[in-house]
C-alpha cells in the first residue's frame, strides 16, 4: 500500500476480521481512499441517516481522540439519529492511524498537520454543511481549528473534555507524564487505558477498543499522537489555535459543554478555560462520575445537548445558557 502521491508512506490496514460483532455497534463501515493529498490512504467513517427526507439536514459530525476510535460515540450516534423535525445524517471518523483507517508505521509520519488537512479534504469531499461539530480530546485540539477556514459549514458545537492549545502555557505535570509514557511505551494495552477511566466498560467493550490494533506495529499513531500537542507558540498548529481562540471569542455559534470532572489532566479546570473562548457563553453539563471519555456516558450527554439547541433558529434557548466568562468559576 502506498500513502499521499506527495510523499509515500509505509502504511498497514488491520484485518476486517477484527471488528466483527462488536457490542452496540452495528454500523457498516464506509471508506474513501481518494481524498486529495492522501490517495490510496483508505479513511473509515460511519455514516447513518435517520428516517426524515424533508427538511434541511443536520449532520453531526463527530470526532474521536486520543486512543480511542469512532466506537466511542457508540452511545450518542442513536440519539442523534432519533430526531424526528428534520434529516440527519450522522459521521463519525476515524483519525488515521486510529479504529479502521489505515495506519503509517512510522511515528515521524503523523503530524498536526497531517491530520488537520485529512479533516479539511474530508469535509469538502462530501460538502458535509449545516454541522454539529462533536469533538473530544484530540477530536478537539484538531477539530476547533477548522471552523473558521470554513464558517459557512458549521452551526453548532458540542465539547467535551478538549481544549485549545495555543502553547503559551504550561503544559500539567500529568500530561507530561502521558506523553512520555505514550511515546516510550512500545506496546499501549489502549483498552486497559480506558478501562480504567471507564470502570463500568464490559470485557467485550475493552476487546473492542483493543479491536485496531493487533500488534505493536499498529500503534505508531497512538503512541505518538501526545507528543504532536502544540506545547510552544512556535509548534505546529500553536498559531492555528491563536487564530482559533480569536475567531470564536468574536462568534455566536450555539455551544454545548460536557464535563468529565473526575478527568485528572483536563477535567473542570481546563474545560472552564475551554469554554472561556466562546463568544456567546454556552450550555454547561457537569458529569461528576466521568473522566476523561465523556462519551462513556454519552446518551444522556446527547440528549441535553440536543435539548439545549434550538435548531430551528441555531440559538441556545435562554433557559439553559451559562455565560462561562462572567458566571463559571474553579471548584
Amino acid at each position: 500500500m502506498s500513502g499521499p502521491s506527495k510523499s509515500p508512506k509505509e502504511t498497514i490496514r488491520t484485518p476486517d476480521s477484527r471488528f466483527e460483532n462488536l457490542p452496540d455497534w452495528p454500523y457498516l463501515p464506509h471508506y474513501v481512499d481518494n481524498l486529495e493529498g492522501y490517495e490510496g490512504i483508505r479513511i473509515h467513517y460511519v455514516d447513518e441517516k435517520n428516517t426524515i427526507t424533508t427538511g434541511t439536514q443536520e449532520v453531526y459530525l463527530c470526532l474521536h481522540g486520543e486512543p480511542t476510535w469512532s466506537y466511542l460515540y457508540r452511545k450518542m450516534i442513536p440519539v442523534f439519529l432519533s430526531r424526528k423535525r428534520c434529516p440527519v445524517r450522522v459521521i463519525a471518523l476515524d483519525w488515521i492511524g486510529f479504529g479502521r483507517s489505515d495506519k503509517f508505521v512510522n511515528m515521524e509520519d503523523y503530524s498536526f498537520d497531517m491530520h488537520r488537512n485529512m479533516l479539511l479534504a474530508f469535509i469538502k469531499r462530501f460538502d458535509l454543511r449545516n454541522i454539529t461539530l462533536a469533538v473530544q480530546d484530540w477530536g478537539g485540539v484538531l477539530g476547533l481549528t477548522v471552523p473558521m477556514d470554513m464558517p459557512e459549514r458549521f452551526e453548532r458545537l458540542l465539547v467535551m473534555n478538549t481544549g485549545f492549545c495555543p502553547g503559551t502555557g504550561k503544559l500539567s505535570q500529568g500530561f507530561l507524564t502521558w506523553r512520555e509514557f505514550c511515546k516510550n511505551t512500545t506496546d499501549l494495552d489502549v483498552g486497559k487505558l480506558i478501562a480504567k477511566d471507564v470502570p463500568h466498560l464490559t470485557k467485550a467493550e475493552i476487546a473492542a477498543y483493543n479491536a485496531p490494533f493487533p500488534d505493536v506495529s499498529y500503534k505508531a499513531g497512538v503512541r505518538i499522537f501526545p507528543s504532536l500537542v502544540p506545547d510552544s507558540p512556535e509548534a505546529p498548529g500553536a498559531e492555528l489555535h491563536r487564530k482559533a481562540m480569536k475567531w470564536f471569542r468574536e462568534q455566536h455559534m450555539p455551544v454545548f459543554a460536557a464535563i468529565g470532572v473526575r478527568d485528572p489532566v483536563i477535567g473542570r479546570p481546563g474545560m472552564v478555560k475551554t469554554i472561556s473562548q466562546f463568544g456567546a457563553g454556552c450550555s454547561i453539563m457537569e458529569l461528576e462520575e466521568a473522566g476523561h471519555f465523556v462519551q462513556e456516558w454519552g446518551k444522556e450527554v446527547a440528549r441535553r445537548a440536543l435539548k439545549a439547541f434550538d435548531l430551528e433558529t441555531q440559538k441556545i434557548r435562554k433557559a439553559d445558557v451559562t455565560i462561562a466568562r462572567k458566571d463559571m468559576k474553579p471548584k
